[in-house]
């Protein structure tokens, strides 16, 4: 078996003291590496004798299967076995569903997984699957979500365990009284998010391999820990017994959070075998069915203002897909709890079981579709109220968390729209619709609030231990998605040491490690890095500055005295410039700024990296991602990066992030509030609503494709 990774993190040498490394834009510690081909992806681990596994997904929608004929499949030079549901090893636990693969005949969705061929190359194990025939009796089925038709339900709570619903005051009288009064202004519109797939470059992928009773498995994940004890328990195993490997990861955007149905055919795959280790990576159109997707989403917001463009009343009815085999309910209302002030205010969550894959985690679950609908409706009040869009929002700013009253741990949101406005030039923008142009092209500017909530994620474990001659090893089980992980992670070790960079060397990726919570919810970084002080800490407190060889020190991540004292959120402004063809619609986005306040930045350099990436799948979300879905044979239309588009260089010509520098105390020992994923919050909403000002029309649904411009392009 491989042993685990560790990389010493480059820097100069240094007395100790002499100097601090947070906040200094250091290059990643591991870009080397992958630059040479050094750094091991999951599939990539050296294992003695391989095999390879190819799943077969479902052709139908919702039936069961009624035969199998393997024969031509296991005729072909090569193959080791066909697995199928007639076959496979029953496993210890089926009560989540996903997982639950080759247990029954039943087939919940396209695209489940209802077979398997392994063989001695992936080409063999491919071609073989292709000849595994199927029979099936397919029931009526329903997969396109249809907010008037759907039967929609209320569940229990919602994505990280958010109210389903929440509301104060009155909303029907705030909007009654609104469109009663002289002047006042009420909004009652929807706005819709497609259906859309994380696509990290890294396919899902899994090696499993046995040892008697024992499994190692080197996966492609965002949590170690998190994946060995879920499958622990599907295979009814003490979770000693797994050994998980990950310590590098191609991107994965949540779909990475929990482990999904391959690995569970991975490690069945091997079961079957007498020792040898099976590799199985999915391929971009499996990808599409088998590691969640976020769900599209219906959005009914509501305002009510003042002639002065005071909120006296705000809601948001969110109304999602889950798959009737497994409830996931993004959070889509939360923001809406968090942006504005407004004294009447109602949110809700609303979802339809259908015959689906199982949606799951993708970046900002929540907040980035909950983000697009309240933030083009704001625009959307500004331009009926005749205020600016950056001054509504400066005015609805909220001094106290608007549902909980808990005072913010900081709250700059005021902060980042001024300066936003000014690196923009916003000051020089003619509020007019549609007025602006150069040659044949439309131009216009748009703005949206960003919001991220500080996720704490408490029971990482950190390990210092002294190697001699002025060495460190610093061991958390945390997850590097390309991220940065594997740099501001020493960068905090070397500073809460008290020692030069060079002398760190950093292990992650691996269960035989301290546990590591999920690389998630924005709060890797704080809190592996607050694990680490806190194990620093405790290393100089009992062997001092001068320790002897073989000292060593563990901490888990301490608790928060003010998480309840405080509601704690990042936030941000975002600014869109748009160029949209007068004659084809055809939209170009010369330039995008955003300005966060997210707390302490360790590195300028990966913290810049990340909030640019964000924006940049936001814009995105907001021109070209869309997985489309066929309701006749539950067919997800578009599945490969041929058809599913993604922006590319040429959708952008200039991004810029920038932030506030923010010092808040109470969020964790470091300061930090989290990065990953604010940056995609809002760009969407920023971008429709530079399309309405350059246009003059007013687009409700992403993506903006030309069909929803051109024909009203310059109307305005």
């Amino acid at each position: 078996m491989t042993s685990t990774s560790e990389s010493r993190a480059p820097g100069p040498s240094q007395a100790p003291g002499a100097s601090r490394t947070v906040g200094a834009g250091l290059e990643r510690a591991d870009a080397r590496d992958k630059v040479l081909g050094r750094a091991p992806y999951a599939f990539e681990h050296p294992v003695e004798r391989p095999c390879y596994a190819h799943a077969i997904l479902s052709s139908i929608p919702r039936g069961r299967v009624t035969a199998v004929d393997t024969d031509a499949a296991r005729q072909v030079d090569g193959v080791i076995t066909v697995l199928t549901h007639e076959n496979a090893e029953r496993l210890a636990s089926t009560e989540d569903a996903e997982l639950a693969i080759l247990q029954s005949a039943e087939v919940a969705f396209r695209g489940q997984i209802v077979g398997a061929v392994v063989a001695e190359t992936p080409e063999v194990a491919r071609h073989a699957a292709s000849l595994v025939r199927f029979s099936y009796a397919e029931e009526p089925h329903e997969s396109e979500l249809k907010p008037g038709e759907s039967e929609l339900y209320r569940p229990d709570s919602a994505n990280g365990g958010a109210d389903t619903d929440s509301e104060q005051g009155d909303l029907d009288a705030a909007m009654e009284a609104a469109a009663a009064e002289s002047g006042a202004v009420t909004l009652d519109e929807t706005y819709v998010t497609a259906m859309t797939h994380c696509n990290p470059m890294e396919p899902h992928a899994t090696i499993a391999v046995w040892q008697g009773d024992e499994l190692t498995l080197y996966d492609s994940s965002q949590s170690v820990h998190g994946h060995r004890d879920t499958l622990a328990e599907v295979f009814g195993l003490d979770p000693a017994r797994v050994h998980m490997i990950c310590p590098y990861v191609g991107g994965g955007f949540g779909s990475k959070g929990e482990p999904h149905a391959h690995a569970v055919l991975a490690a069945l795959a091997a079961r079957a075998l007498s020792g040898r280790a099976v590799k199985l990576a999915l391929t971009r159109q499996q990808m599409f069915t088998l590691v969640g997707y976020r769900t599209p989403t219906y959005q009914r917001v509501r305002l009510a203002a003042g002639p002065d463009g005071r909120l006296t009343g705000i809601g948001m009815d969110a109304v999602e897909q889950t798959s009737r085999i497994k409830e996931y309910a993004e959070q889509s209302a939360n923001p809406t709890r968090t942006m504005y002030a407004a004294p009447h205010r109602r949110t809700t969550h609303r979802l339809a079981a259908l015959d689906v894959p199982v949606p799951s985690w993708m970046r900002a679950p929540g907040e980035c579709p909950g983000m697009f609908g309240p933030e083009v409706a704001m625009d959307e009040l500004a331009e009926r109220l005749g205020i600016d869009p950056v001054e509504l929002r400066i005015r609805n700013d909220a001094p106290v968390a608007p549902e909980s009253g808990k005072p913010f741990s900081s709250r700059n949101l005021v902060a980042c729209l001024n300066e936003g406005a000014r690196r923009f030039g916003w000051q020089d923008r003619d509020p007019r619709p549609g007025v602006r142009r150069d040659g044949r092209w439309l131009v216009g500017t748009g703005v949206a609030s960003s919001a991220y909530p500080v996720n704490r994620v408490p029971g990482s474990v950190a390990g210092v231990h002294y190697e001699g001659d002025g060495r460190y090893r610093v061991d958390i089980a945390a997850a590097d998605l390309g991220t940065g992980a594997w740099t501001v992670l020493a960068q905090i070790a070397a500073d809460a040491l008290d020692v030069p960079l060079d002398a760190v060397a950093l292990r992650i990726g691996d269960t035989a490690l301290p546990k590591a919570t999920v690389a998630g919810g924005s709060s890797g970084t704080a809190m592996w890095g607050s694990a680490i002080v806190a194990a620093a800490q405790t290393f100089r407190k009992r062997h001092g500055h001068d320790p002897s060889p073989g000292d060593h020190a563990q901490a888990e991540t301490p608790g928060n005295p003010h998480a309840e004292r405080f509601a704690m959120h990042a936030f941000g402004a975002q600014f869109a410039e748009v160029r949209v063809d007068a004659d084809t619609g055809e939209i170009r986005v010369p330039r995008l700024l955003g300005v966060f306040a997210a707390g302490r930045i360790i590195n300028p350099r990966t913290a810049r990296s990340q909030l640019i990436g964000g924006m940049t799948m936001g814009l995105s979300m907001a021109l070209h991602e869309e997985t489309v879905t066929d309701p006749r044979y539950g067919l997800l239309v578009n599945h490969d990066l041929a058809n599913y588009h993604v922006t590319a260089n040429a959708d952008v010509h200039r991004i810029e992030a920038h932030w506030i520098d923010e010092d808040d105390p109470y969020v964790n020992p470091l300061g930090i509030k989290g990065i990953g994923e604010i940056g995609i919050t809002g760009t969407a909403a920023a971008v429709v609503n530079a399309v309405r000002h350059a246009t003059g029309v007013r687009v409700r649904e992403v993506p903006v494709t030309l069909d929803k411009v051109v024909g009203g392009v310059g109307a305005g």
